[in-house]
């Protein structure tokens, strides 16, 4: 009895001894944690160890590359330099040749030669006012100029000093004493342009231009000339497009782009993205990191077509899909269109919006076709509605079957032959009509304006004004696409234009009265392409 009662353990020492065992697992089970965490850690350090490793192969690699293609377009520079010095020397040999053959020719001689020949002849003679003014009095050969103007410039025995002192005379500023209303930029684009071949060095093509020391440092003042005006005129918003045009193109052919002026670049490449060839300027201007940019900042404006345009050039049309902008872009114009016919009614008010329909839809079916997207946006439906809206204008033009035809209630201006107003209109409204519904703010990329206007003989025709800063010139004639059109300006009676929100109206404009002076003025097709 007495040793059982020995062994008897009290309740709370079992009781001690099972919360001690409860201390133990509750220690064994935050060690496992703990240990788990801890593992979790070092595989997390041990993953990104091994992430961070492959990104510096990968880059030492790159590095290797890029350092590789450096050196070996250091090593074909270092070859090029006496392959381009005994060019030069052999181009100046044959040119001064060319030269004193073509100054002892007579007179009569020069009369008879065509393009092609006069062309060479006045650069053989280093005749750059000669040179300047054929090539702005042949406006309506451009396409055979854009040919020629290379062949010609290689005969110079100093292409850059050629063309720099040819194009002097408008660029950077204007020093014409009697100042005609055309806008030469487009001729001083065009010459620049033809430059950039003839200056391609023999191994690393137009990457490298061969200009002297001196030549570029002439060019860096004209540029810097341009931009000092630049801003006594009011800076990026008064700039006409063919004068910023030409000063981006002027930087591209001497190489002379600067790294501190991207912006300003960025800037003038936003501001005329409808410009055909602005794209590809954009990229010759160092703006590759800056293309991503360009389009975000043209899709958010409504320029659909023209952000499908700089995606294709930077290869960036997986990430920008055209069949999406195409959409938004058809979306926004109709969106537009049917706001203004609902706040207007009346002829002229379906008038216009049918031609801007049109506009639109023309303008969608280039740019599917020009980058080839049928079998992403099948064009049926657009083309079938296209026909649907040029029926009525069809029909309108075929002769009714009664008695004469009414007279006309038109008058033929004496300058242009472009139709009059009423002759009431002027004393009424200063020659803009009152039954003009004003003109809407499209949400739509500016390659869809389209400008129904008279005529005119040259492209970027423009009131008399500043020849490079002055008075806003109206907008150049383009076609749906927003460049200049294929075939010509349509001859309406009224101009059917609307410009984009981002861009200033320019002078007192009415979309369906034309200019508050009365006189509708025309633009050629430019030759941009």
């Amino acid at each position: 009895m007495g040793s059982e009662a020995a062994a008897v353990i009290p309740s709370s020492v079992v009781q001690q001894s099972f919360a001690e065992l409860e201390k133990q697992r509750e220690l064994i089970t935050s060690c496992t944690l703990l240990w788990k965490e801890l593992s979790d850690h070092f595989s997390t350090l041990e993953r990104g160890l091994d992430i961070k490793s492959e990104a510096l192969r990968s880059k030492r690699q790159s590095l290797n590359a890029s350092t590789g293609h450096a050196l070996d377009s250091l090593r074909r520079r270092e070859l090029s330099i006496d392959a381009a010095v005994d060019l030069a020397i052999a181009k100046l040999d044959e040119r001064r040749a060319a030269a004193v053959e073509a100054l002892s020719a007579t007179a009569s001689e020069g009369d008879e030669l065509d393009l092609a020949e006069k062309l060479r002849s006045l650069c053989t003679k280093m005749d750059f006012n000669g040179f300047f003014d054929l090539v702005v009095a042949k406006r309506k050969e451009v396409e055979l100029l854009r040919l020629e103007l290379p062949v010609a410039l290689a005969t110079c025995i100093d292409p850059t000093k050629f063309v720099m002192d040819a194009i002097s005379g408008v660029f950077p500023v204007d020093k014409r004493r009697v100042k005609s209303p055309n806008d030469l930029g487009w001729a001083c684009v065009l010459i620049l342009e033809s430059l950039v071949p003839v200056l391609a060095d023999p191994e690393l093509g137009t990457v490298r231009p061969l200009v002297t020391r001196n030549i570029r440092e002439r060019a860096r003042e004209m540029a810097k000339e341009w931009k000092m005006g630049l801003e006594q005129h009011g800076g990026i918003e008064s700039v006409k497009p063919p004068d910023a045009h030409t000063f981006l193109q002027h930087l591209v052919t001497f190489g002379i782009v600067e790294k501190d002026d991207k912006e300003l670049y960025q800037r003038f490449v936003v501001n005329f993205a409808w410009r055909r060839q602005m794209p590809k300027l954009a990229i010759s201007l160092g703006l590759e990191d800056k293309m991503k940019d360009v389009i975000e900042e043209l899709i958010s404006k409504g320029h659909q077509l023209d952000a499908i345009n700089f995606a294709y050039e930077a290869g960036l049309q997986d990430k920008f899909t055209p069949v999406s902008l195409l959409k938004s872009f058809l979306k926004d114009s109709n969106k537009a269109t049917s706001t203004f016919e609902d706040h207007n009614s009346g002829g002229q008010a379906t008038n216009y919006t049918c031609r801007k329909e049109q506009s639109i839809i023309r303008a969608a079916i280039k740019c599917i076709q020009e980058h080839k997207l049928e079998a992403e946006f099948p064009l049926e439906s657009l083309q079938k509605r296209l026909e649907q809206l040029e029926k009525p204008k069809v029909e309108k033009k075929k002769p009714s079957g009664g008695g004469p035809a009414a007279p006309a209630n038109k008058r033929t201006r004496a300058n242009n032959g472009g139709p009059m107003p009423p002759a009431k209109a002027g004393r009424l409204t200063n020659n803009v009509h009152v039954s003009s519904p004003a003109a809407p703010a499209f949400v739509r990329s500016p390659s869809a304006h389209t400008t129904y206007l008279a005529a005119a003989p040259y492209p970027y025709d423009s009131p008399a004004g500043h020849g490079v800063y002055g008075s806003r010139s109206p907008p150049v004639i383009r076609d749906s696409y927003g460049y200049p059109a294929e075939g010509g300006p349509v001859t309406l009676g009224a101009p059917y234009h609307s410009p984009p929100m981002s861009y200033p109206v320019y002078g007192n404009y009415n979309p369906l009265g034309g200019y508050n002076n009365g006189v509708a003025l025309g633009y050629q097709q430019a030759y941009y392409r």
